[in-house]
């Protein structure tokens, strides 16, 4: 018979000991993370706009130059050329997904690329729309595909399962010709709605994906969100990018995500005109967009991560 008090005591010590060896892998961990650099240059003349991070843990960055993307490996600065992109494109706001696609805005042309960020090859492009009147401009994953922006016309594009689905905005959603108009978005909590930013507005709007009714979510604590740009949502807190402000407002969400408040700003003295961020760990990675700063072959841009709280 095993006495029972020795064993209970066994048992404790085991849990202890476990409880302690993952303590300390965490703070290992976190140590590790700490290290990391927290600016990375990327080529110049570059000129990035969208970031988005996968496994490994490794960012990807577009160019508004030539559509190239660029792989970061985030622990150590270090990257190079994932896709050499080609003459005449952009890659503006980009996600991947758990199996490796990249998933890529292409601004003006009008749709988006998937890129396979294993092999480095293009997997497929998807034309939304026509080449003129059109900025394709921003990207979300959803369970079921993706959804795009695009800042001059009052339609979002849905991606699933390579079939392309128009959805006009209606509602309180209201357009500025010749104007950046719907940018960043985020999915809701419930996974089922989207929260959209209008940067010229600077209005932020619930979308409903089945109707296309857009409700404005009322701000407390600042008027707007001009220059809203990337979106980055982390359970109830709304991260938005604010480009030419060099500032990233912190909202608070209630619980029916239609009225957000301002609980701070998440400033740097290395930001330089940021476009979009995405997340890892406790931080926020983004890249300086430069938009204020002529831009020549010379010019330097580099991303820069900033600790959430």
């Amino acid at each position: 018979m095993v006495d029972s008090a020795h064993a209970l005591s066994r048992r404790t010590v085991l849990t202890a000991t476990a409880a302690t060896a993952l303590a300390t892998a965490v703070q290992a961990g976190s140590a590790e993370a700490a290290a990391w650099p927290t600016e990375f240059p990327l080529p110049n003349g570059f000129q990035p706009e969208g970031i988005a991070v996968g496994r490994a843990p490794y960012a990807y960055m577009g160019s508004r130059v030539d559509g190239r993307v660029f792989r970061v490996d985030l622990r150590t600065g270090r990257g190079g050329v994932l896709w050499p992109g080609a003459a005449g494109l952009v890659s503006l706001g980009m996600k991947v997904d758990k199996g490796g696609l990249l998933y890529v805005a292409g601004g003006g042309g009008g749709g988006a690329r998937v890129i396979d960020t294993g092999t480095g090859e293009l997997v497929a492009t998807h034309q939304f729309t026509a080449t003129t009147g059109h900025f394709i401009n921003d990207v979300v994953l959803t369970r079921d595909g993706a959804w795009f922006t695009d800042s001059r016309d009052s339609y979002l594009y849905a991606l699933k399962g390579g079939t392309v689905r128009r959805l006009p905005l209606r509602g309180d959603w209201e357009l500025v010709p010749d104007a950046n108009n719907a940018n960043g978005l985020v999915t809701t909590g419930d996974g089922r709605d989207l929260i959209v930013v209008s940067s010229t507005q600077g209005r932020l709007y619930r979308v409903d994906t089945k109707s296309g009714h857009a409700t404005r979510i009322e701000l407390v604590g600042l008027p707007d969100v001009v220059n809203g740009d990337g979106l980055v949502r982390i359970g109830s807190l709304l991260y938005v990018v604010q480009n030419r402000l060099n500032r990233i407002a912190v909202l608070r969400l209630d619980a029916r995500e239609t009225t957000a408040t301002l609980t701070r700003f998440l400033t740097d003295p290395r930001f330089d005109v940021p476009s979009t961020a995405a997340r890892h760990g406790n931080r926020l990675y983004l890249v300086n967009a430069r938009f204020t700063t002529p831009p020549t072959p010379e010019t330097t841009y580099n991303g820069v991560a900033v600790k959430l709280s």
